[in-house]
C-alpha cells in the first residue's frame, strides 16, 4: 500500500479510433451510419464520460465501498487506457485498516479491490478510473490493483479462502480485458518498475495462485 502523489490529467481527448471512425463515416456519406456511430461513440467527446450508476461493481462478487476521490482519477478504461495487466498487494494491515487508509483523501493511494483473508471482497473503485496504487503512472494507468489483507512477514495471513476469492476475480478481469494469465501480465507490485514495495512477498505462492487462476478462467462464472 502507498504511494507518492500522481498527477491528474483532467483533460478527455477524442482517441485516435474514434476519429478515425469518424472519418470513416464521413466519407461514407451515410447519415444513418454517422448517427449510430456518434450515438455509440458519443462519450469519447471530451469532457463527456460513460454513464455510471452510483455503487455500481464490475464484479459480482464484491462489495461496493467508495475510495476518496483524492486517491484515483477520473478515466474511460480501457478506451482510453488499454488495461493488459493485474497487480497484486499485501495490505500490511486488517481489511479494515485499508478500507479506511483508501477512504482517507490524505493517503493519496488506493487499489480498486481488497480481497479479505475470509474471502470477501470490496471494490473501491471502478475498473474505469485509474488507482494509484502501483506507484508509477503507466502502470496505474494499464492494471488493476487487488490488495489482500495480511503481512507480507505472516504467511499464516495468506489463507486459502483469500486466495481462491483472488483468483476468480483476477480471472474474470483477465477475461474482460483479454489479459493472458501469466506472469509478465499478473505482477506483483515488487515487480512495478520503481516501486520501493516489497509486497506481495517472499510467502506468496504465486504457482498455487496462477494454478486457481487458469482454473476458475475454465470453470462457469
Amino acid at each position: 500500500m502507498g504511494q507518492r502523489k500522481a498527477s491528474r490529467d483532467g483533460d478527455r481527448k477524442v482517441g485516435r479510433r474514434a476519429l478515425l471512425i469518424g472519418g470513416t463515416v464521413a466519407a461514407a456519406g451515410s447519415a444513418v451510419l454517422a448517427r449510430d456511430e456518434l450515438a455509440r461513440l458519443w462519450w469519447r467527446t471530451p469532457g463527456v464520460e460513460k454513464p455510471r450508476k452510483e455503487g455500481e461493481v464490475d464484479y459480482a462478487g464484491a462489495r461496493w465501498v467508495a475510495a476518496s476521490e483524492a486517491n484515483w482519477r477520473r478515466a474511460d478504461r480501457p478506451d482510453d487506457y488499454g488495461i493488459d495487466m493485474v497487480v497484486v498487494h499485501v495490505t500490511q494491515g486488517s481489511f479494515d485498516s485499508a478500507v479506511k487508509a483508501f477512504q482517507d483523501p490524505g493517503h493519496r493511494a488506493a487499489a480498486h479491490y481488497i480481497v479479505g483473508q475470509d474471502g470477501r471482497v470490496a471494490q473501491m473503485i471502478r475498473e474505469l478510473d485509474v488507482a494509484y496504487h502501483a506507484g508509477n503512472r503507466d502502470y496505474n494507468e494499464r492494471s488493476v490493483g487487488i490488495e489482500h489483507e495480511g503481512f507480507v512477514d505472516r504467511p499464516q495471513d495468506l489463507t486459502d479462502e483469500m486466495y481462491e476469492a483472488s483468483a476468480r476475480l483476477t480471472a474474470r478481469i483477465c477475461a474482460r480485458y483479454d489479459i493472458p494469465v501469466d506472469r509478465e501480465h499478473i505482477i506483483g507490485h515488487v515487480e512495478v518498475p520503481g516501486t520501493d514495495h516489497t509486497d506481495p512477498g517472499q510467502h506468496w505462492d504465486w504457482e498455487k495462485y496462477m494454478r486457481l487462476i487458469r482454473r476458475a478462467r475454465t470453470s462457469p462464472a
